[in-house]
């Protein structure tokens, strides 16, 4: 999501920035998923242990992830945004078309402006732990 004025910002603008994660899930392109992380980022994804802090790192576990097709869902959320710093958290449910796995999670993404485009500073998530 690029921008003109960084001082404008909603939480809707904010919620935007999940659904351009979850189309670059939906392309199957490693590379289009990896460009919305900041270089520096940090992910705790769900169906791995290890911490991905490269973008190499990230580009290993979405590959491996996008094989499944996966789709994500909010279920419910909690945003809070201020003038170049921003975070989402709440449940997310993914489904994947390959194998009909549906998996609800927990997940936190923290965005930061650099220069007019948000990108994902740190993103954790991680399955429910009570399945009911």
């Amino acid at each position: 999501m690029r921008v003109k004025n960084p001082k404008r910002f909603s939480k809707k603008d904010i919620a935007a920035l999940f659904d351009r994660w979850n189309n670059s899930l939906k392309s199957g392109d490693p590379d289009q998923v990896v460009a919305t992380y900041a270089r520096n980022s940090i992910l705790l994804p769900t169906l791995s242990n290890k911490p991905r802090l490269t973008i190499a790192d990230k580009r290993s576990y979405f590959k491996s992830f996008l094989a499944n097709k996966p789709s994500g869902k909010i279920d419910s959320r909690k945003i809070e945004v201020n003038s170049n710093t921003a975070f989402d958290a709440g449940i997310y449910t993914f489904t994947f078309a390959k194998t009909k796995a549906v998996v609800k999670a927990r997940y936190t993404f923290t965005y930061r402006l650099e220069g007019k485009k948000w990108l994902i500073t740190s993103h954790h998530s991680s399955k429910m732990p009570e399945d009911k």
